[in-house]
Protein backbone atom coordinates (compact mmCIF):
# COMPACT_ATOMS: atom_id res chain seq x y z
CA UNK A 1 0.00 0.00 0.00
CA UNK A 2 1.47 3.35 -0.99
CA UNK A 3 2.20 6.08 1.48
CA UNK A 4 -0.32 8.93 1.33
CA UNK A 5 0.71 12.52 0.65
CA UNK A 6 -1.28 13.73 3.64
CA UNK A 7 -0.97 17.51 3.01
CA UNK A 8 -2.21 17.04 -0.55
CA UNK A 9 -5.06 14.76 0.54
CA UNK A 10 -6.04 17.26 3.24
CA UNK A 11 -6.07 20.17 0.79
CA UNK A 12 -8.10 18.27 -1.81
CA UNK A 13 -10.67 17.06 0.74
CA UNK A 14 -11.07 20.56 2.17
CA UNK A 15 -11.56 22.08 -1.29
CA UNK A 16 -14.38 19.62 -1.98
CA UNK A 17 -16.03 20.18 1.41
CA UNK A 18 -15.87 23.97 1.12
CA UNK A 19 -17.66 23.97 -2.22
CA UNK A 20 -20.47 21.82 -0.85
CA UNK A 21 -19.19 18.42 -1.98
CA UNK A 22 -19.33 14.99 -0.35
CA UNK A 23 -16.27 12.92 0.53
CA UNK A 24 -15.55 9.31 1.44
CA UNK A 25 -12.98 9.09 4.23
CA UNK A 26 -11.63 6.89 7.04
CA UNK A 27 -12.45 7.91 10.60
CA UNK A 28 -11.21 6.67 13.95
CA UNK A 29 -13.95 4.01 13.79
CA UNK A 30 -15.05 3.01 10.27
CA UNK A 31 -15.18 4.58 6.80
CA UNK A 32 -17.61 7.46 6.58
CA UNK A 33 -19.47 9.59 4.08
CA UNK A 34 -18.94 13.23 5.00
CA UNK A 35 -19.83 16.81 4.18
CA UNK A 36 -19.97 20.22 5.83
CA UNK A 37 -22.56 19.75 8.59
CA UNK A 38 -23.77 23.34 8.19
CA UNK A 39 -24.73 22.84 4.52
CA UNK A 40 -28.28 21.42 4.18
CA UNK A 41 -27.92 20.68 0.47
CA UNK A 42 -24.73 18.70 1.00
CA UNK A 43 -26.37 16.82 3.86
CA UNK A 44 -29.34 15.99 1.62
CA UNK A 45 -26.93 14.42 -0.88
CA UNK A 46 -25.48 12.23 1.87
CA UNK A 47 -28.96 10.87 2.63
CA UNK A 48 -29.54 10.26 -1.07
CA UNK A 49 -26.24 8.40 -1.47
CA UNK A 50 -27.07 6.15 1.48
CA UNK A 51 -30.71 5.81 0.37
CA UNK A 52 -31.69 6.73 3.89
CA UNK A 53 -34.65 8.71 5.23
CA UNK A 54 -33.76 12.22 6.38
CA UNK A 55 -36.02 11.68 9.39
CA UNK A 56 -32.97 10.03 11.01
CA UNK A 57 -30.20 12.19 12.44
CA UNK A 58 -26.51 11.94 11.55
CA UNK A 59 -23.33 11.63 13.61
CA UNK A 60 -20.99 14.63 13.32
CA UNK A 61 -17.29 15.06 14.05
CA UNK A 62 -15.89 18.08 15.91
CA UNK A 63 -12.24 18.94 16.47
CA UNK A 64 -12.64 19.71 20.19
CA UNK A 65 -15.14 20.72 22.87
CA UNK A 66 -14.82 24.39 21.91
CA UNK A 67 -16.25 23.53 18.49
CA UNK A 68 -18.99 21.42 20.08
CA UNK A 69 -19.93 24.36 22.30
CA UNK A 70 -20.59 26.59 19.29
CA UNK A 71 -23.34 24.28 18.07
CA UNK A 72 -24.95 23.20 21.35
CA UNK A 73 -27.08 25.49 23.53
CA UNK A 74 -25.34 24.31 26.70
CA UNK A 75 -22.92 21.45 27.16
CA UNK A 76 -23.84 19.39 30.26
CA UNK A 77 -20.96 19.38 32.75
CA UNK A 78 -20.79 15.60 32.64
CA UNK A 79 -19.83 15.80 28.93
CA UNK A 80 -16.57 17.53 29.83
CA UNK A 81 -15.73 14.77 32.31
CA UNK A 82 -16.58 12.06 29.78
CA UNK A 83 -14.38 13.58 27.08
CA UNK A 84 -11.45 14.08 29.46
CA UNK A 85 -11.40 10.46 30.69
CA UNK A 86 -12.42 8.80 27.42
CA UNK A 87 -9.91 6.34 25.96
CA UNK A 88 -11.88 4.96 22.99
CA UNK A 89 -14.13 6.43 20.25
CA UNK A 90 -17.23 7.89 21.89
CA UNK A 91 -20.21 9.64 20.31
CA UNK A 92 -22.16 11.86 22.68
CA UNK A 93 -25.76 12.78 21.88
CA UNK A 94 -26.19 16.33 23.13
CA UNK A 95 -29.51 18.09 23.77
CA UNK A 96 -30.23 21.53 22.34
CA UNK A 97 -28.52 21.58 18.96
CA UNK A 98 -28.10 25.04 17.42
CA UNK A 99 -29.49 24.42 13.95
CA UNK A 100 -31.11 26.16 11.00
CA UNK A 101 -34.84 26.01 10.30
CA UNK A 102 -36.18 23.56 7.75
CA UNK A 103 -37.22 25.52 4.64
CA UNK A 104 -40.83 25.80 3.54
CA UNK A 105 -41.83 23.58 0.63
CA UNK A 106 -40.37 24.91 -2.60
CA UNK A 107 -37.82 27.10 -0.85
CA UNK A 108 -34.07 26.52 -0.71
CA UNK A 109 -32.20 26.02 2.55
CA UNK A 110 -29.35 28.54 2.84
CA UNK A 111 -26.02 27.49 4.32
CA UNK A 112 -25.18 29.21 7.60
CA UNK A 113 -21.83 28.22 9.09
CA UNK A 114 -22.98 29.21 12.60
CA UNK A 115 -25.89 26.74 12.61
CA UNK A 116 -25.93 23.01 12.00
CA UNK A 117 -28.00 22.03 9.00
CA UNK A 118 -31.53 21.27 10.14
CA UNK A 119 -31.36 17.83 8.53
CA UNK A 120 -28.48 16.65 10.73
CA UNK A 121 -30.52 16.97 13.92
CA UNK A 122 -32.99 14.53 15.53
CA UNK A 123 -36.65 15.46 15.98
CA UNK A 124 -36.08 16.09 19.70
CA UNK A 125 -33.40 18.68 18.90
CA UNK A 126 -30.48 16.49 19.90
CA UNK A 127 -27.40 15.72 17.83
CA UNK A 128 -24.65 13.10 18.07
CA UNK A 129 -21.09 14.48 17.99
CA UNK A 130 -17.74 12.75 18.37
CA UNK A 131 -14.27 14.20 18.79
CA UNK A 132 -12.26 11.74 16.68
CA UNK A 133 -9.25 9.93 18.10
CA UNK A 134 -7.42 10.06 14.78
CA UNK A 135 -5.08 12.86 13.78
CA UNK A 136 -6.16 13.06 10.13
CA UNK A 137 -9.87 13.43 10.97
CA UNK A 138 -9.31 15.86 13.80
CA UNK A 139 -7.09 18.08 11.65
CA UNK A 140 -9.51 17.93 8.72
CA UNK A 141 -12.36 19.15 10.92
CA UNK A 142 -10.18 21.78 12.57
CA UNK A 143 -9.18 23.23 9.21
CA UNK A 144 -12.75 23.12 7.92
CA UNK A 145 -13.71 25.17 10.97
CA UNK A 146 -17.09 23.53 11.53
CA UNK A 147 -18.46 20.03 12.18
CA UNK A 148 -18.18 17.30 9.56
CA UNK A 149 -20.88 14.73 8.88
CA UNK A 150 -19.66 11.19 9.59
CA UNK A 151 -22.18 8.52 8.62
CA UNK A 152 -21.15 4.97 7.76
CA UNK A 153 -20.21 4.39 4.12
CA UNK A 154 -22.92 1.87 3.32
CA UNK A 155 -26.37 1.72 1.78
CA UNK A 156 -28.94 2.04 4.58
CA UNK A 157 -29.70 -1.34 6.09
CA UNK A 158 -26.53 -3.01 4.83
CA UNK A 159 -23.43 -3.83 6.96
CA UNK A 160 -21.09 -0.96 7.81
CA UNK A 161 -17.68 -1.21 6.08
CA UNK A 162 -14.79 -2.07 8.38
CA UNK A 163 -12.26 -1.33 5.62
CA UNK A 164 -12.12 0.43 2.26
CA UNK A 165 -12.40 -2.91 0.46
CA UNK A 166 -15.85 -3.40 2.04
CA UNK A 167 -17.32 -0.19 0.61
CA UNK A 168 -19.80 -0.79 -2.25
CA UNK A 169 -18.79 0.57 -5.66
CA UNK A 170 -22.08 2.47 -5.71
CA UNK A 171 -20.90 4.53 -2.72
CA UNK A 172 -17.39 5.07 -4.08
CA UNK A 173 -18.65 6.49 -7.38
CA UNK A 174 -21.42 8.62 -5.84
CA UNK A 175 -19.14 10.89 -3.78
CA UNK A 176 -17.04 13.79 -5.08
CA UNK A 177 -13.74 12.76 -3.51
CA UNK A 178 -12.26 9.58 -2.02
CA UNK A 179 -9.52 9.99 0.57
CA UNK A 180 -6.40 7.86 0.01
CA UNK A 181 -7.32 4.36 1.33
CA UNK A 182 -3.95 3.88 3.04
CA UNK A 183 -5.02 6.40 5.68
CA UNK A 184 -7.44 3.83 7.08
CA UNK A 185 -4.54 2.50 9.17
CA UNK A 186 -5.73 4.82 11.93
CA UNK A 187 -9.23 3.31 12.01
CA UNK A 188 -10.38 0.68 14.52
CA UNK A 189 -12.95 -0.86 12.17
CA UNK A 190 -15.42 -0.82 15.05
CA UNK A 191 -18.38 1.46 15.72
CA UNK A 192 -18.07 3.97 18.57
CA UNK A 193 -19.81 3.77 21.89
CA UNK A 194 -22.86 6.06 22.07
CA UNK A 195 -23.90 7.99 25.17
CA UNK A 196 -26.95 10.25 25.36
CA UNK A 197 -26.97 13.22 27.73
CA UNK A 198 -29.90 15.25 29.01
CA UNK A 199 -29.85 18.89 30.10
CA UNK A 200 -30.12 17.81 33.74
CA UNK A 201 -27.01 15.63 33.38
CA UNK A 202 -28.81 12.30 33.11
CA UNK A 203 -26.67 9.80 31.19
CA UNK A 204 -28.03 6.95 29.06
CA UNK A 205 -25.71 4.41 27.44
CA UNK A 206 -27.12 3.66 23.98
CA UNK A 207 -24.24 1.48 22.79
CA UNK A 208 -21.44 0.43 25.20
Amino acid sequence: MKKADIPAVMAEALEVLRRGGVILYPTDTIWGIGCDATDPDAVRRVYEIKRRSDSKSLVLLASDLDMVARYITKIPDVAIDLVEVNDKPMTIIYPGAVCSQAPAEGESAPKDRWHLAWNTVAEDGSVGIRIPMMDFCKELVRRLGRPLVSTSANISGEPSPKAFADIPEEIRTAVDYVVEPSLERGSTGLASQIIKLEVDGEVTIIRP
